[in-house]
């Protein structure tokens, strides 16, 4: 059986960031992705955005690696020439009833530490966008979008760079701990192939169910799959606005709003959609929802101009009719069983706090090797 410091199960963005953080701290990285490229699954699903960090909780972890992550990830595109904007978003009131949402999103954004959103009036905000439709609205100026393909394609590169390595159609199929190590089944073989003394399961959607495979881990330290489908259309011809156009936020998502890549094409989205399991088929009849949503901020829309895109599912640890859960990362100080670190529920804005969710699993990994020493 061969012998392997590290393993990550996972490549997609988070676990590419934090391939790249174990390896850049010297140790020996190898990459499990049962998909036959990196990135393919919720990392190629989404909106591209660098998000700020105003919506989430005061003291979650969302909160800080948000910011944390949205600080490190310009400086990483700078240094490294990953193609990004900073072109700034409007969170838009569409209603008077709506502004006192708005104060609460200033509020709770300042407590997260994003100190430059500016409080506009309707006339301040069509000024910046002429063909907007608000009563209100806040001007965030470090919200900004990215190429995520470019930016997985430079961890891995770094990371192999260290010495890590990416094994692709290496789906993990069993999982059997002891005392000196976790021992990793692949592909359904019968008998383990390797052994690590760390394994960092970053495996998305299937995270959860990844870590049920650990016998020995406490059942209430594997939380339930929930799953929210995200459906997103494209413009046709040339986009309205120069900033993304969110509405105050609905529960489940931040509703339906406009992004823009780096070619200046248009798109919206996501919408929220409970779904049993993973589904990518963009349904055609949801598209007249989009349409009443989009109008309210942007009543020029016609309803033939939007066409099906994509969809995306996030992999949530908390359903339709519950408070939105935070990202978990459960390590053996929190469930006793050594050399396995666990990220649930890494969901928006996990894009953009890849960097600081490594940086917090590379001080888990030291925390537990010093445990062990101990």
């Amino acid at each position: 059986m061969d012998e392997v410091e590290c393993v990550v199960v996972g490549a997609g963005v988070v676990g590419l960031a934090v391939a790249r953080a174990l390896a850049l701290s010297g140790r020996e990285v190898l990459i499990l992705e049962g998909e036959d490229c990196f990135g393919s699954w919720t990392s190629a699903r989404n909106s591209e955005v660098i998000h700020a960090g105003i919506y989430y909780p005061q003291g979650s972890l969302k909160a800080h690696t948000c910011v944390r992550g949205r600080d490190l990830l310009y400086d990483y595109c700078q240094t490294h020439g990953i193609a990004h904007h900073r072109c700034g978003k409007l969170i838009v009131a569409t209603d008077d009833t709506q502004l006192p949402a708005l104060q609460q999103i200033a509020e709770a954004a300042r407590r997260n530490g994003v100190d430059d959103l500016h409080q506009l009036s309707a006339a301040q905000a069509v000024e910046l966008e002429p063909r907007l439709s608000c009563v209100g609205a806040l001007l965030s100026p470090s919200t900004g979008i990215i190429d995520s393909h470019a930016y997985m394609l430079s961890l891995l590169g770094e990371a192999e760079a260290h010495g890590a390595v990416l094994a692709c159609r290496s789906r993990v199929t069993g999982l059997r701990w002891s005392a000196e190590g976790c021992e990793v089944c692949i592909n359904d073989e019968a008998q383990p192939l390797l052994r690590t003394r760390l394994l960092i399961n970053s495996a998305g959607l299937a995270a959860p169910a990844l870590a049920a495979l650990l016998e020995v881990l406490p059942a209430e330290h594997v939380p339930r799959s929930y799953y929210a489908k995200g459906s997103y259309y494209t413009l046709a011809g040339r986009a309205p606005f120069s900033r993304l156009i969110y509405p105050v936020p609905e529960p489940g998502g931040l509703g339906v709003h406009l992004t823009l890549d780096l070619a200046g094409q248009a798109r919206f989205g996501p919408d929220v959609e409970w779904v049993e399991k993973p589904d990518y088929r963009v349904d055609q009849a949801r598209a007249e929802g989009f349409n009443e949503a989009i109008r309210r901020y942007w009543p020029e829309l016609r309803s033939d101009a939007l066409s099906p895109g994509y969809a995306g599912v996030r992999p949530k640890i908390s359903g339709p009719d519950q408070p939105a859960a935070d990202f978990l990362l459960s390590g053996p100080a929190q469930h006793g069983c050594a050399g396995v670190i666990n990220l649930f529920g890494i969901e928006s804005p996990g894009l953009t706090s890849s960097l600081a969710i490594a940086e917090l699993v590379v001080e888990m990994a030291d925390q537990a090797e010093q445990g062990e020493r101990g």
